[in-house]
């Protein structure tokens, strides 16, 4: 049986950036000022569902810096933390890895759907974040 092992701050904030890293890439896909509020409450409904370790690392620490410059350039943040938020769980709570994918990924779903609908820009982002997602064993 495989113990779950604490986090350090630095993963819970790897973790963090993640997911509220993807969040953010999914409202910046198909940005507008009407969209925040129901993005912003629809995210805060999928993460309000993790539980375990990954409750942990979302209510816990501080919020992640992001770039805010270009979709491009917070990709380059996001993407690569997803990826480690994987490894990081699959090394120290692999029991937490699917939890992990399925907050992020309904949390991009559900920001996307939460203002007229998924756009090709978000579904296309959504994918990218599905990518990042993959377990590589």
């Amino acid at each position: 049986m495989i113990m779950e092992q604490r986090l350090t701050d630095e993963e819970r904030l790897t973790l963090k950036t993640g997911v509220f890293g993807a969040v953010f890439l999914v409202s910046n896909a198909d940005p507008g000022l009407l969209g925040v509020l129901k993005e912003s409450v629809a995210a805060s409904g999928a993460l309000a569902d993790a539980s375990g370790v990954v409750k942990e690392a979302l209510t816990t620490g501080p919020l992640p810096r992001l770039p805010r410059d270009s979709q491009l350039e917070i990709e380059s943040v996001v993407l690569p933390a997803l990826c480690r938020a994987v490894r990081i769980l699959r090394e120290k709570s692999p029991a937490d890895v699917a939890a992990y994918r399925s907050v992020v990924l309904s949390a991009a779903d559900r920001v996307a759907r939460a203002h007229a609908g998924v756009v090709p820009a978000e579904a296309a982002v959504i994918e990218r974040i599905r990518d990042a997602l993959v377990d590589p064993v």
